[in-house]
């Protein structure tokens, strides 16, 4: 029962974590401009849970898809159709908005005033009016754009936090090689014109390189239309970044660092461990065919589903033959459905751990958190520019799918979901979509250019228009999710 509640948890933290950092950054900003936030909820719907500090209700609600601090606005008709209905009275002055963010149902209506009534409180928790200089309009541009843009810069704080502790706690993680193992096709894209496996990369864009973390580094960092690799048989020049070409980050990903062919441990009840392979042999030859790398082992065994292999082991320095037949398996990657083999033993993996202090953590932590965000930011371009094709993006089923999986594989992998995860949203919240942060700013410097505010019913055009963004965005990604499960159901 735990193991599969575990994933569950997993699931939950993720979400409820990187809505209520974003959102608490919308909190604080808005208390240290001195906006009056009468209420701060993680998710919509009808509140689970509510508890009234201060001059803030704090709301968990049944719908987790995010979260909303409501500020004192003037707006709050025009955004009313976002939030369930307007927070203002049948009788009295116009009480609070949330610019957006969104509401909670009124379910604590009793005899027609809300529990924790106080008469000495300002609306929507007693009678008296909120003054002039607590409503969000009231500020300068420069404080409502901080307060917009601070849900974005914690969850960034939070990636950077992370990746920082990982850095601390596990190292820095090196593949000490500089020789390509392999080579496969990343996203539908080519894979790079001219290297092949074996190849040694001594440079990259003129810069050396030791280990493959800088390989990754410096082919991801250049720019340019071109990666200039100096090879040990001389120089290979790769284009990248056109129509039919692969991407910096592609090219990086396809390269497969090599790997001996040493085998790190067999799977219960598989072909391997039935044939008598153990943890800590090496594969010399398939077939008498010699082997130089773990990947070569791969392709041979893939292409020979159901046909007995003769492998050759070195175990303990002597010398064993065994004989596995790799058991078919259909998969479906690049190339599409097909039939592979499989015998259920897996790599050693080629990884150095490399102590660090805090101070070196920090640099490797924000080294990982600014890559993330570019290659975030790199998704969204070759998305605009259609390199790449919108049934790749995932929704909430398969972030939840991700992150489960992440779970499994243990904390580092966890924590390091999600900080990406973290990144995304943040990013995705600059998106220059109505009711979003990044939409919200460009509405508040519009109206600023323009002097003056726009209409109710103009700002109700542009944040409706916006939701229809978001739902039919919504759609597409759940669309998505339910083709990938039903594939992945019947395939």
């Amino acid at each position: 029962m735990l193991d599969s509640l575990t994933p569950v948890l997993g699931v939950v933290v993720v979400f409820g974590l990187v809505i209520f950092v974003h959102e608490l950054g919308h909190f604080m900003a808005a208390k240290l401009m001195g906006v009056y936030a009468p209420r701060f909820s993680i998710g919509f719907g009808p509140a689970l849970w509510r508890r009234k500090w201060g001059e803030t209700e704090y709301i968990l609600a049944a719908l987790p898809l995010g979260g909303y601090v409501r500020m004192a606005s003037r707006e709050d008709q025009a955004t009313a159709f976002l939030e369930g209905g307007s927070e203002e009275p049948a009788r009295g002055p116009a009480t609070v908005g949330a610019g957006g963010e969104g509401r909670v149902f009124d379910d604590e209506q009793v005899v027609g005033q809300p529990r924790d009534w106080d008469p000495e409180a300002m609306m929507p928790f007693g009678p008296r009016p909120i003054p002039e200089h607590r409503w969000f309009e009231s500020k300068s541009l420069p404080a409502r754009i901080f307060i917009l843009l601070a849900g974005v810069t914690m969850n960034i704080a939070l990636a950077l936090v992370v990746m920082i502790g990982l850095a601390a706690t596990y190292g820095r993680q090196i593949i000490p090689t500089r020789v390509i193992g392999g080579i496969a096709a990343v996203d539908e894209a080519p894979p790079p014109v001219g290297l092949q496996a074996g190849d040694t990369i001594l440079a990259v864009n003129g810069t050396p390189v030791e280990t493959w973390n800088e390989i990754t580094s410096a082919i991801v960092r250049g720019t340019g239309r071109e990666i200039t690799f100096q090879l040990h048989r001389g120089e290979v020049v790769v284009p990248v970044g056109g129509p039919d070409l692969p991407a910096r980050e592609q090219v990086a990903l396809s390269l497969e660092p090599y790997y001996p062919p040493v085998i790190e441990s067999v799977v219960t009840g598989s072909p391997a461990q039935r044939a008598g392979m153990r943890g800590g042999d090496s594969v010399v030859a398939v077939d008498d065919q010699p082997l130089r790398s773990w990947q070569e082992m791969v392709e041979r065994i893939s292409a020979s589903a159901g046909v007995p292999l003769t492998i050759d082991l070195i175990r303990d320095g002597q010398p064993e033959q065994i004989v596995v037949e790799p058991e078919p398996t259909e998969i479906r990657d690049a190339r599409g459905r097909r039939e592979v083999g499989r015998i259920g033993a897996s790599v050693r993996p080629l990884v150095v751990r490399e102590p660090v202090g805090l101070g070196e953590a920090a640099v490797v932590g924000w080294d990982a958190t600014w890559g993330m965000t570019t290659w975030v930011l790199d998704a969204l371009r070759r998305i605009a520019m259609r390199e790449v094709a919108l049934d790749n993006l995932g929704g909430p089923i398969a972030i939840a799918q991700v992150t489960a999986q992440a779970t499994r594989s243990g904390m580092q992998s966890f924590l390091s979901l999600l900080a990406l995860i973290s990144v995304n949203i943040a990013i995705f919240n600059l998106l220059p979509i109505p009711i979003l942060d990044g939409g919200q700013i460009l509405l508040n410097v519009a109206e600023s250019i323009k002097g003056g505010s726009f209409s109710a019913r103009t700002r109700e055009y542009i944040l409706r228009a916006g939701l229809l963004m978001i739902a039919l965005l919504f759609v597409l990604v759940m669309y998505n999710d339910i083709r990938r499960l039903v594939r992945s159901f019947f395939l």
